[in-house]
């Protein structure tokens, strides 16, 4: 039996896995009704009548699944399935991660791990897959990073679309969001440690020499640069925890 986390009352707690029970079967009846993203779900009658618990109670769980992107809410028109969303988890991360530097940063560090893992461990199938039209929309990214550089313009953006590009010949739509998502994620965690003096140049050099590495197919070269390329952010970490 599942039993109470300390300082959460039994009756509260119960009522949390009751909530979350119905998410679930909301959830499975999208499914077993065949729904796909943009169709209509049953109204708040409808779901109250089939799943046998009132109003109020189905209205509360379909709050809880329009925040975590399951469906959306459009008042005056009615609930649909939603299209994939990932900024509950954006948030969720940004959240816990900042929230960590108060103490010594080791999820803020966790989620720099997995940002690396991901981008440096999917290099290399993504330049078996590279076409010369994804390495001239990278080149592109690149000179337009550089040219801001040299107006002694912030790269955020740049940077952004840099790491889009880097996957985009791998046409995951999927691992495309996450790589935004944890780009997000991290993009917030630095600017909470201060960005401090930014130099502008190196920055965009560290972008060349990992599109380089990609350019000439060197698989090993590029996952150590994308490797190598979150050293900053680490080291600020290390500071924080005191190492």
């Amino acid at each position: 039996m599942t039993t109470a986390p300390a300082g959460v009352s039994p009756a509260r707690f119960s009522a949390q896995l009751r909530s979350q029970a119905l998410q679930t079967r909301i959830m499975d009846l999208i499914l077993e009704r065949g729904l796909d993203v943009g169709d209509a779900l049953p109204t708040e009658s409808e779901l109250s009548a089939e799943l046998g618990v009132g109003r109020n109670t189905v209205r509360e769980s379909l709050k809880v699944l329009q925040a975590l992107g399951v469906i959306e809410i459009r008042h005056g028109f009615g609930m649909f399935v939603a299209p994939n969303n990932f900024t509950a988890l954006v948030a969720g991360l940004t959240f816990r991660g900042r929230l960590s530097l108060r103490h010594k940063g080791e999820e803020a560090m966790e989620l720099v791990d997995v940002r690396q893992a991901l981008e440096s461990g999917l290099i290399g199938s993504a330049i078996d897959v590279l076409t010369e039209e994804h390495l001239a929309e990278l080149k592109a990214v690149m000179q337009g990073m550089q040219e801001a550089a040299s107006r002694g313009e912030m790269l955020v953006e740049h940077d952004a679309e840099f790491h889009r590009r880097l996957y985009a010949p791998l046409n995951n739509e999927l691992l495309t969001s996450l790589v935004d998502v944890f780009w997000q994620v991290y993009r917030q965690i630095h600017l909470a440690l201060g960005t401090g003096t930014v130099n502008l140049e190196q920055q965009a050099q560290d972008h060349w020499d990992i599109y380089d590495a990609v350019a000439n197919r060197d698989k090993a070269l590029a996952s150590e640069r994308l490797q190598r390329h979150f050293d900053g952010i680490r080291l600020k970490l290390k500071d924080v925890a005191g190492e």
